[in-house]
């Protein structure tokens, strides 16, 4: 199984037919996985903790919509995604015996929309049992990178491991739709896909003392940090492939990758 860094990009994506990505998304279990995987390990970019959290959840997700001020029908959406205790406690042990010393249970949480919206589009029917995996900001892209070596055995059991976040995310300095991509943001965007198809992972893990404007394109850590786990559970030679690229709001990226374990 390939592993995939998936640009989520605004929670109306759920609903906006004018996105790119929208499509794309829609035409996953078509087009990228024709078969629907045994279950999915979801590493949201809106789920942040000191130490790596694991929903372990035996019953549906509860949907953490908070988007009452959207248009309908975004506030009315919910994703019902059974969750699977067996897959999160592999999760946990593969993270344990890879040296995270404390990886904590949370069997409360709902999905946040950086899990079911893109979700929400790949598999409507919700009948793929999810787990969610959090993110530690405090915590540099090696740490992350080493949470997906720990957990490269899931992709042989069919499980289907996704970082979603943005490949550019600074709501600070988002332009219109009608400007051309902002330089700072394309600069960014185009180091990262260079370093990626040329594998150079460390560069990626150290993004922010190596990649050009790091601090624009990611003033908080937590939307790239996913991309590190998805990139290190493919393993060190990796080939990636990007599988759409679209801009919103002259700076927001929705880059999407797959990583596919060299043989």
């Amino acid at each position: 199984m390939d592993t995939y860094f998936i640009g989520h990009g605004a929670p109306t994506v759920a609903i906006d037919e004018s996105l790119p990505v929208r499509p794309f998304l829609q035409s996953w279990l078509g087009k990228m996985l024709p078969t629907k995987p045994k279950g999915i390990l979801v590493i949201s970019a809106h789920w942040e903790t000191e130490e790596p959290t694991v929903s372990v959840v035996d019953r549906k997700y509860d949907t953490i919509n908070v988007f009452q001020a959207f248009p309908d029908p975004m506030p009315r959406l919910r994703y019902p995604a059974p969750g699977s205790p067996g897959l999160a406690k592999e999760v946990k042990e593969l993270l344990t015996k890879g040296g995270f010393e404390t990886v904590k249970e949370d069997s409360s949480r709902g999905l946040d929309h950086g899990a079911w919206v893109p979700l929400l589009l790949m598999y409507p029917d919700a009948d793929v049992p999810v787990v969610e995996l959090s993110v530690q900001p405090n915590r540099d892209g090696t740490h992350h990178y080493n949470m997906g070596k720990a957990l490269a055995p899931l992709r042989e059991q069919g499980v289907l491991i996704i970082g979603s976040g943005n490949a550019v995310h600074n709501l600070k300095a988002l332009g219109t739709d009608d400007e051309p991509v902002f330089p700072w943001a394309l600069a960014f965007d185009t180091w990262l896909k260079d370093a990626l198809f040329n594998g150079r992972h460390e560069d990626i893990n150290q993004y922010v003392e190596k990649a050009p404007s790091p601090a624009m394109a990611h003033p908080t850590p937590e939307h790239i940090l996913p991309l590190h786990v998805a990139l290190g559970a493919a393993g060190e030679k990796t080939q990636a492939e990007l599988i759409h690229h679209s801009w919103s709001l002259a700076s927001l990226s929705y880059a999407c990758y797959k990583f596919t374990a060299a043989h």
